[in-house]
This record gives C-alpha cells, structure tokens and sequence, in this order.
C-alpha cells in the first residue's frame, strides 16, 4: 500500500480532515488525521496493520511474524 492508498483509506473513513487546526503541541496545521474513525472499520484496520508492517519489515530488513 502506497502512501496516496493510506491517505484514501483515511478519506474514505472521513477521518482526513482539512481545515485550520491547532495541534496539542500549538502547533498549527492545514490536516489532521483523526485515527480513531478510521480503525474504527476492523477491515480497514487490519489493512492499515498489514502496510504498516511492511513498511517495518522493509525498514528494518528482518521478518515480522502476523
């Protein structure tokens, strides 16, 4: 999964949100993902997972056992 899959799968969760938003740091920002809704799909998450992981193993070149 490519990042433009990620952020579809965020979009589809309507939890890409775009706006003006001030981040707990005070921080500012024009997105914000909003995790919770989109694991709240059990498929979803597990694809979210899944990419992660790869992502991980490539990184790091070791096995990760799912």
């Amino acid at each position: 999964m490519n990042s433009d899959q990620v952020l579809d799968e965020f979009r589809d969760a309507e939890a890409l949100l775009e706006g003006h938003f001030i981040l707990s740091s005070g921080l500012h920002s024009r997105t914000y993902l909003q995790c919770a809704r989109v694991l709240m799909d059990t498929r979803r998450a597990a694809r979210l997972a899944e990419a992660l992981a790869e992502k991980i193993k490539a990184a790091t070149d070791s096995k990760i056992d799912a």
